[in-house]
Protein backbone atom coordinates (compact mmCIF):
# COMPACT_ATOMS: atom_id res chain seq x y z
CA UNK A 1 0.00 0.00 0.00
CA UNK A 2 1.56 3.57 -1.16
CA UNK A 3 1.67 6.75 1.15
CA UNK A 4 0.01 8.49 -0.57
CA UNK A 5 -4.45 9.57 -1.00
CA UNK A 6 -6.25 8.81 -4.54
CA UNK A 7 -8.75 11.36 -5.18
CA UNK A 8 -11.91 10.38 -7.95
CA UNK A 9 -13.60 12.87 -9.57
CA UNK A 10 -17.61 12.37 -10.38
CA UNK A 11 -19.40 12.67 -14.12
CA UNK A 12 -21.83 10.33 -13.65
CA UNK A 13 -21.13 7.82 -16.64
CA UNK A 14 -18.22 9.55 -17.64
CA UNK A 15 -16.65 7.22 -14.92
CA UNK A 16 -16.60 4.38 -16.96
CA UNK A 17 -12.86 6.38 -18.07
CA UNK A 18 -11.92 5.75 -13.90
CA UNK A 19 -13.07 2.19 -13.87
CA UNK A 20 -10.74 1.39 -16.37
CA UNK A 21 -8.13 3.03 -14.54
CA UNK A 22 -8.74 1.49 -11.59
CA UNK A 23 -8.99 -2.14 -13.29
CA UNK A 24 -5.09 -1.41 -14.29
CA UNK A 25 -4.40 -0.67 -10.89
CA UNK A 26 -5.92 -3.66 -9.50
CA UNK A 27 -3.60 -5.47 -12.60
CA UNK A 28 -0.82 -3.97 -10.96
CA UNK A 29 -1.69 -4.57 -7.38
CA UNK A 30 -1.57 -0.70 -6.95
CA UNK A 31 -3.07 0.08 -3.43
CA UNK A 32 -3.41 3.62 -1.76
CA UNK A 33 -3.58 4.49 1.96
CA UNK A 34 -6.47 6.79 1.32
CA UNK A 35 -8.82 6.98 -0.79
CA UNK A 36 -11.30 9.87 -1.92
CA UNK A 37 -14.61 9.17 -3.75
CA UNK A 38 -17.07 12.24 -5.65
CA UNK A 39 -20.13 11.15 -6.79
CA UNK A 40 -19.43 8.27 -9.38
CA UNK A 41 -16.06 8.19 -8.41
CA UNK A 42 -17.46 7.15 -4.48
CA UNK A 43 -19.43 4.35 -6.44
CA UNK A 44 -16.63 2.92 -8.35
CA UNK A 45 -14.30 3.00 -5.48
CA UNK A 46 -16.41 0.73 -3.82
CA UNK A 47 -15.40 -2.45 -6.72
CA UNK A 48 -11.62 -0.86 -6.12
CA UNK A 49 -11.40 -1.41 -3.13
CA UNK A 50 -13.11 -4.79 -2.52
CA UNK A 51 -10.74 -5.90 -5.68
CA UNK A 52 -13.49 -6.57 -8.01
CA UNK A 53 -11.22 -5.98 -11.02
CA UNK A 54 -14.00 -5.45 -14.12
CA UNK A 55 -17.30 -4.60 -11.48
CA UNK A 56 -17.47 -1.06 -12.25
CA UNK A 57 -17.81 -1.02 -15.59
CA UNK A 58 -19.91 -4.00 -15.76
CA UNK A 59 -22.58 -2.15 -13.31
CA UNK A 60 -22.22 1.10 -15.35
CA UNK A 61 -22.89 -0.90 -18.77
CA UNK A 62 -25.03 -4.27 -18.10
CA UNK A 63 -28.41 -3.02 -16.85
CA UNK A 64 -28.74 0.08 -19.29
CA UNK A 65 -31.74 -1.08 -20.94
CA UNK A 66 -33.01 -2.16 -17.29
CA UNK A 67 -35.54 1.15 -16.27
CA UNK A 68 -34.84 0.15 -12.88
CA UNK A 69 -31.53 1.65 -13.58
CA UNK A 70 -31.64 4.76 -14.84
CA UNK A 71 -34.26 6.82 -16.78
CA UNK A 72 -37.89 9.10 -16.98
CA UNK A 73 -39.45 6.29 -16.03
CA UNK A 74 -37.30 5.75 -12.73
CA UNK A 75 -37.12 9.48 -11.89
CA UNK A 76 -41.35 9.40 -11.84
CA UNK A 77 -41.95 6.56 -9.85
CA UNK A 78 -39.11 7.10 -7.27
CA UNK A 79 -37.66 10.58 -7.73
CA UNK A 80 -34.35 9.57 -8.33
CA UNK A 81 -33.15 9.33 -12.00
CA UNK A 82 -30.80 6.28 -10.98
CA UNK A 83 -32.86 4.57 -9.22
CA UNK A 84 -31.50 3.47 -5.69
CA UNK A 85 -32.97 0.30 -4.91
CA UNK A 86 -31.96 -0.89 -8.01
CA UNK A 87 -28.49 0.39 -7.68
CA UNK A 88 -27.74 0.37 -4.17
CA UNK A 89 -29.52 -3.02 -3.21
CA UNK A 90 -30.61 -5.20 -6.35
CA UNK A 91 -27.53 -5.24 -8.10
CA UNK A 92 -24.97 -5.14 -5.21
CA UNK A 93 -27.07 -8.45 -3.29
CA UNK A 94 -28.61 -10.39 -5.74
CA UNK A 95 -27.47 -9.61 -9.88
CA UNK A 96 -23.28 -8.78 -9.50
CA UNK A 97 -22.64 -9.82 -5.97
CA UNK A 98 -20.49 -7.15 -4.08
CA UNK A 99 -17.71 -8.79 -1.79
CA UNK A 100 -18.10 -7.39 1.16
CA UNK A 101 -15.62 -9.70 2.97
CA UNK A 102 -12.74 -8.34 0.90
CA UNK A 103 -13.72 -4.56 1.33
CA UNK A 104 -13.53 -5.40 5.08
CA UNK A 105 -9.85 -6.26 4.28
CA UNK A 106 -8.86 -3.08 3.01
CA UNK A 107 -6.52 -1.32 5.70
CA UNK A 108 -6.68 2.11 4.26
CA UNK A 109 -9.09 4.57 4.75
CA UNK A 110 -12.39 5.64 1.80
CA UNK A 111 -14.06 8.89 2.37
CA UNK A 112 -17.49 9.27 0.12
CA UNK A 113 -17.31 12.96 -0.11
CA UNK A 114 -21.35 14.38 0.38
CA UNK A 115 -23.06 17.91 0.13
CA UNK A 116 -25.04 19.14 3.45
CA UNK A 117 -27.90 20.53 2.04
CA UNK A 118 -28.43 23.08 5.04
CA UNK A 119 -24.73 24.22 5.61
CA UNK A 120 -23.78 23.87 1.61
CA UNK A 121 -20.70 22.55 2.78
CA UNK A 122 -18.63 19.74 1.95
CA UNK A 123 -18.87 16.44 4.35
CA UNK A 124 -16.04 13.40 4.40
CA UNK A 125 -18.00 10.08 5.39
CA UNK A 126 -15.57 7.85 6.18
CA UNK A 127 -16.63 4.22 4.55
CA UNK A 128 -15.94 1.63 7.57
CA UNK A 129 -18.43 -0.56 7.01
CA UNK A 130 -20.08 -1.47 3.24
CA UNK A 131 -23.81 -2.70 4.73
CA UNK A 132 -23.80 0.39 7.26
CA UNK A 133 -22.42 2.83 5.15
CA UNK A 134 -23.54 2.68 1.71
CA UNK A 135 -26.33 5.66 2.45
CA UNK A 136 -23.18 7.93 2.19
CA UNK A 137 -22.03 6.58 -1.17
CA UNK A 138 -26.15 7.08 -2.14
CA UNK A 139 -25.90 10.42 -0.82
CA UNK A 140 -22.24 11.40 -2.78
CA UNK A 141 -24.09 9.95 -6.02
CA UNK A 142 -27.35 11.68 -5.54
CA UNK A 143 -27.74 14.09 -8.41
CA UNK A 144 -29.19 17.61 -7.78
CA UNK A 145 -32.72 18.01 -9.47
CA UNK A 146 -33.22 14.54 -10.38
CA UNK A 147 -32.51 12.78 -6.93
CA UNK A 148 -34.17 12.72 -3.19
CA UNK A 149 -31.97 14.17 -1.08
CA UNK A 150 -31.00 11.62 1.46
CA UNK A 151 -31.83 12.38 5.45
CA UNK A 152 -29.93 10.28 7.90
CA UNK A 153 -28.42 11.40 11.16
CA UNK A 154 -30.75 14.46 11.54
CA UNK A 155 -28.66 15.74 8.09
CA UNK A 156 -29.79 16.03 4.41
CA UNK A 157 -27.34 15.07 1.76
CA UNK A 158 -26.77 15.53 -2.12
CA UNK A 159 -24.15 14.99 -4.54
CA UNK A 160 -20.89 15.51 -3.30
CA UNK A 161 -19.50 17.25 -6.13
CA UNK A 162 -21.35 20.41 -5.35
CA UNK A 163 -19.04 21.62 -2.38
CA UNK A 164 -16.17 19.59 -3.32
CA UNK A 165 -15.77 18.44 -6.73
CA UNK A 166 -12.04 17.55 -6.35
CA UNK A 167 -11.15 16.71 -2.65
CA UNK A 168 -7.85 17.24 -3.34
CA UNK A 169 -7.01 20.05 0.14
CA UNK A 170 -8.78 17.58 2.31
CA UNK A 171 -6.67 14.71 1.43
CA UNK A 172 -4.10 17.54 2.04
CA UNK A 173 -5.31 18.13 5.15
CA UNK A 174 -5.31 14.91 6.74
CA UNK A 175 -1.38 14.67 5.64
CA UNK A 176 -1.15 12.88 2.44
CA UNK A 177 1.57 14.66 0.60
CA UNK A 178 1.72 12.78 -2.35
CA UNK A 179 -2.07 12.50 -4.27
CA UNK A 180 -2.80 10.72 -7.81
CA UNK A 181 -5.82 12.77 -9.15
CA UNK A 182 -8.23 10.47 -11.25
CA UNK A 183 -9.91 13.32 -13.36
CA UNK A 184 -12.71 12.76 -15.98
CA UNK A 185 -12.60 15.99 -18.34
CA UNK A 186 -9.87 16.33 -20.68
CA UNK A 187 -6.87 19.10 -20.46
CA UNK A 188 -7.91 22.20 -20.66
CA UNK A 189 -11.27 22.09 -19.62
CA UNK A 190 -13.36 24.87 -17.45
CA UNK A 191 -16.45 24.31 -16.19
CA UNK A 192 -19.23 27.55 -17.05
CA UNK A 193 -21.85 28.52 -14.70
CA UNK A 194 -24.67 26.63 -14.15
CA UNK A 195 -27.81 27.33 -16.87
CA UNK A 196 -29.87 25.62 -14.10
CA UNK A 197 -29.97 28.23 -11.90
CA UNK A 198 -33.23 29.75 -11.98
CA UNK A 199 -35.29 26.03 -11.43
CA UNK A 200 -32.39 25.36 -9.02
CA UNK A 201 -33.26 28.43 -6.88
CA UNK A 202 -37.13 27.38 -7.27
CA UNK A 203 -36.71 23.92 -5.96
CA UNK A 204 -34.10 24.18 -3.11
CA UNK A 205 -35.44 28.17 -2.40
CA UNK A 206 -35.65 26.69 1.48
CA UNK A 207 -31.95 25.97 1.30
CA UNK A 208 -29.92 29.04 0.65
CA UNK A 209 -26.85 27.60 1.16
CA UNK A 210 -27.10 24.63 -1.43
CA UNK A 211 -28.12 27.06 -3.99
CA UNK A 212 -25.32 28.94 -3.21
CA UNK A 213 -23.03 26.42 -3.69
CA UNK A 214 -24.45 25.47 -6.74
CA UNK A 215 -24.60 28.95 -8.16
CA UNK A 216 -20.55 29.18 -7.67
CA UNK A 217 -19.54 26.02 -7.89
CA UNK A 218 -17.49 26.77 -11.73
CA UNK A 219 -15.99 28.84 -9.51
CA UNK A 220 -14.62 26.30 -6.82
CA UNK A 221 -13.82 23.83 -9.54
CA UNK A 222 -12.18 26.05 -11.80
CA UNK A 223 -10.11 27.36 -8.90
CA UNK A 224 -9.52 23.68 -7.85
CA UNK A 225 -8.12 22.89 -11.39
CA UNK A 226 -5.70 25.72 -11.35
CA UNK A 227 -4.83 24.64 -7.68
CA UNK A 228 -3.89 20.33 -9.22
CA UNK A 229 -2.00 21.65 -12.70
CA UNK A 230 0.31 23.89 -10.22
CA UNK A 231 0.86 21.41 -7.64
CA UNK A 232 1.41 18.93 -10.71
CA UNK A 233 3.95 20.86 -11.95
CA UNK A 234 6.35 21.13 -8.13
CA UNK A 235 5.08 17.30 -7.59
CA UNK A 236 3.12 16.46 -5.66
CA UNK A 237 0.18 15.58 -7.54
CA UNK A 238 -0.30 13.38 -10.58
CA UNK A 239 -3.00 13.59 -12.47
CA UNK A 240 -4.58 10.92 -15.33
CA UNK A 241 -7.50 12.30 -17.51
CA UNK A 242 -8.37 11.80 -20.34
CA UNK A 243 -6.59 12.75 -23.55
CA UNK A 244 -9.37 14.31 -25.96
CA UNK A 245 -12.54 15.77 -25.41
CA UNK A 246 -15.05 12.84 -23.69
CA UNK A 247 -18.28 12.43 -26.41
CA UNK A 248 -19.94 11.03 -23.50
CA UNK A 249 -23.25 12.23 -21.41
CA UNK A 250 -23.97 12.20 -17.52
CA UNK A 251 -26.78 10.00 -18.31
CA UNK A 252 -24.80 8.02 -21.56
CA UNK A 253 -26.34 4.94 -22.81
CA UNK A 254 -24.29 4.31 -25.59
CA UNK A 255 -22.61 0.90 -24.53
CA UNK A 256 -20.37 0.95 -27.48
CA UNK A 257 -18.81 4.64 -26.66
CA UNK A 258 -19.09 3.61 -22.72
CA UNK A 259 -16.68 0.84 -23.75
CA UNK A 260 -14.37 2.49 -25.44
CA UNK A 261 -13.88 4.84 -22.51
CA UNK A 262 -13.22 2.48 -20.36
CA UNK A 263 -10.74 1.12 -23.01
CA UNK A 264 -9.21 4.89 -23.30
CA UNK A 265 -8.82 4.81 -19.39
CA UNK A 266 -6.96 1.93 -18.81
CA UNK A 267 -4.70 2.43 -21.89
CA UNK A 268 -3.90 5.88 -20.18
CA UNK A 269 -3.39 4.46 -17.19
CA UNK A 270 -0.86 1.78 -18.61
CA UNK A 271 0.67 4.58 -20.77
CA UNK A 272 1.47 6.80 -17.55
CA UNK A 273 2.19 3.95 -15.64
CA UNK A 274 6.42 4.52 -15.41
CA UNK A 275 5.82 7.68 -14.50
CA UNK A 276 3.50 6.93 -11.85
CA UNK A 277 5.61 4.68 -10.25
CA UNK A 278 8.41 6.79 -10.42
CA UNK A 279 6.11 9.39 -8.60
CA UNK A 280 4.82 7.42 -6.07
CA UNK A 281 8.39 5.83 -5.84
CA UNK A 282 7.30 2.36 -6.46
CA UNK A 283 9.07 -0.58 -8.64
CA UNK A 284 7.15 -0.67 -11.73
CA UNK A 285 7.08 -4.29 -11.74
CA UNK A 286 4.56 -5.64 -9.44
Amino acid sequence: MVNAGLILEGGGMRGVYTTGILDFFLDKGLEFQEVYGVSAGSCHACSYLSKQRGRGFAVSVDYLKDPRYCGVKSLLKTGNLFGAKMCYETIPNELNLYDYDAFNQYQGKFYAVLTDCVTGEACYHQIKDMHKDIWAVRASSSLPLVSRMIGIHGHLYLDGGIADSIPIKQSEKNGNEKNVVILTRESGYRKGPNSAMRLIRSLYRRYPNLVKGMEDRHIRYNETLEYLEQGEKEGRIFIIRPNRKVEVGRVEKNREKLTELYEEGYEDARARWEALCRFLEIPPES
